[in-house]
């Protein structure tokens, strides 16, 4: 539930727990009941009314002015910072494990990014919170208005797990956690996900829920070469990816279903190769598209898009920068509201597209947060996305309705300076 901020207060350091917010069908449900309420309430049963008593004068009028709406919490906090800061909340920037935990002070401090990610295969626990805490020491009314970061981790299991060693269990693959009951992996999930929150990482880049068809298996590069896929039928990555999510809520950590509109039918990696990305089958209307909105139904308040190109949606044009894609299909045909947040821009399959132009087409598109494995790749980001809005009202409005979405979600998180818990 997004509440109101009076009075603000200051919000505290610490572990940040996920919040369960109603699903979208809930909410669309509980509307669409007041709404037949209302209805209801304007019809007779049938019997004439009884006639109206007269009165020889006339009744004195009992209207008033509408009092002035308190803003949200949102509101508060989007009008509070400079334009730098509301840039800065739409990117992710990667913290790798052998660079120092201050290597991103300046990125943070002077470019006011808000997000992070842990990159290169951290070991321990202990090395992971010191970051986090030195992050989050960032966290101030000069640097990023005072609004918390998201901060993420992949930890999807099997080959795919950043944090690792002492304190993580590491999980295991997608195709081994599906081998459970759904009672049974959200139990695992919650234990993983309580890991993660007890070092501050409030969000989990995870699960995939791609779906890899039987006949390509190992073949296809990205998931199924290592066992990344829940199922060969969307129904079957929908039984375990639900309860994975739900195991992540439960532990405080949000969950991201990846990697829209899914990788499952192509043979290349994104990450490394050009070719070979192309996705020809899958449709605007695909079964391979319902576990992405299961998924949020299930709780998942972000959608990370992917860069392979799809012919039969929009030719051409790689899924993270196209609008038919992210603004057309997922927001307007599945209805999602929430955050979308790219996988790596810096991946190979969209290298060849300046970093600036990367953020530019991203938020165009319709995403919200662009993540980038090479944080020096933030000033010309920054840059370009303020040239961007100076110069197109429409583009500017894209950037304004992002930042909502971002401080939307981290006010469900307890990250805005006036949420309330």
């Amino acid at each position: 539930m997004r509440v109101r901020c009076s009075p603000c207060r200051s919000r505290s350091v610490g572990p940040v727990t996920a919040r369960r917010t109603p699903t979208r069908s809930r909410r669309a449900a509980l509307a669409l009941t007041g709404a037949l309420a209302v209805t209801l309430a304007g019809c007779s049963d049938g019997e004439p009314s009884a006639a109206p008593t007269t009165s020889s004068a006339p009744a004195p009028s009992t209207t008033s002015p509408s009092p002035t709406p308190t803003p949200t919490c949102v509101e508060t906090t989007t009008e509070a910072l400079t334009e730098d800061q509301r840039l800065g909340q739409l990117l992710m920037v990667a913290l790798d494990t052998n660079a120092p935990e201050d290597s991103l002070d300046d990125e943070v401090t002077e470019q006011h990014v808000g997000n992070m990610l842990f990159l290169g295969g951290w070991e321990g626990a202990d090395k992971v919170s010191s970051a986090s805490e030195h992050l989050e020491g960032l966290v101030s009314e000069d640097s990023t208005g005072d609004v918390g970061m998201l901060v993420a981790a992949d930890q999807e299991g099997g080959i795919v797990h950043q944090l690792r060693g002492s304190g993580f269990t590491r999980p295991p693959a997608a195709v081994d956690q599906a081998t459970l009951s759904p009672a049974e992996l959200t139990e695992a999930a919650t234990g993983w996900a309580e890991e993660l929150a007890a070092v501050g990482v409030n969000v989990n880049l995870a699960p995939v829920v791609d779906t890899v068809p039987a006949e390509l298996g190992t073949g296809n590069g990205p998931v199924g070469q290592y066992g990344r896929e829940y199922g060969n039928t969307p129904e079957e990555v929908e039984r375990s990816a639900n309860a994975f999510i739900e195991g992540m809520l439960d532990g405080g950590v949000q969950a991201t279903v990846k990697h829209f509109p899914g990788l499952g039918r192509i043979t290349n990696n994104t990450d490394f190769a050009a070719d070979g990305i192309t996705d020809d089958t899958t449709t605007a209307d695909d079964p391979y598209l319902e576990p992405f909105a299961s998924g949020v139904e299930a709780g998942a308040n972000l959608v990370m898009v992917g860069s392979a190109e799809y012919t039969r949606i929009d030719e051409g044009v790689p899924a993270m920068f196209s609008e038919r894609i992210v603004t057309d299909v997922l927001r307007g045909d599945l209805g999602y509201d929430g955050v979308v947040i790219t996988d790596d821009v810096n991946a190979e399959s969209v290298r060849s597209v300046p970093p600036g132009e990367r953020a530019v087409r991203v938020l165009g598109a319709g995403g919200d947060i662009v993540l980038t494995g090479d944080p020096t790749q933030a000033p010309e980001m920054l840059d370009a996305l303020r040239a961007e809005a100076g110069q197109d009202e429409d583009f500017a409005a894209q950037v304004d309705a992002s930042v909502e979405r971002v401080l939307a979600l981290k006010d469900e998180m307890g990250l805005l300076p006036c949420s309330q818990d």
